[in-house]
């Protein structure tokens, strides 16, 4: 089922999701959801948040990237990365800040500049409840860090400067009013 993806100014997108187990009811098919809306909606990553659940719960599929020429290096690591997070932490982030211009499904239409680290370690359980300890760099672990915001109450705009922020405030105020052309279901805050 194709779910609406929350807006930005929805109140559940600023919130820590909850940690849950695997007596989580229906969750196969709130995962299999989620992948189905994130197809729908063109996009590479998708959080539980922007379906208005405040849960520890993200998944990402960078497969398509696999085709662009920009990651043609990685092409191999990318075909098959489709994974889901639960309860995720991250335990570490290192390496060289890289800038990358980011989106989000919820804030559609405006993409910036985003720094972040280029290695994460994080720990986080699988659809099947297995426990995994990994490292992720590259583009996966970009991915991974802007899903993982999500579940901390965070947005990629929360990482701009100030003048920034300023210079997107009336894109982001629109957004909020469902003032947007967008493709793909979404639910508006106002």
């Amino acid at each position: 089922m194709i779910l609406p993806i929350r807006a930005f100014g929805d109140p559940v997108l600023r919130k820590t999701g909850k940690e849950i187990d695997e007596n989580y009811p229906d969750l196969q098919q709130l995962i299999d959801n989620m992948f189905e809306t994130m197809y729908e909606a063109n996009g590479i990553g998708l959080a539980a948040p922007q379906i208005g659940l405040d849960l520890r719960l993200f998944i990402v599929d960078v497969t398509p990237l696999a085709e662009d020429e920009d990651y043609e290096d990685i092409a191999e690591e990318l075909k098959d990365f489709k994974k889901v997070f639960i309860n995720a932490e991250i335990l570490e982030e290192s390496g060289e800040e890289w800038k990358f211009n980011e989106g989000c499904l919820s804030i559609p239409d405006v993409r910036e500049d985003v720094k972040r680290k280029s290695t994460i370690l994080i720990e986080y359980y699988d659809e099947n409840f297995v426990k995994h300890t990994e490292t992720f760099s590259d583009i996966r672990a970009r991915v991974i860090q802007h899903e993982y915001d999500h579940i901390e109450g965070t947005l990629f705009t929360d990482h701009l400067s100030a003048l920034k922020k300023k210079l997107v405030k009336g894109k982001l105020t629109k957004i909020t009013q469902g003032d947007v052309s967008i493709s793909y279901k979404m639910r508006f805050p106002k």
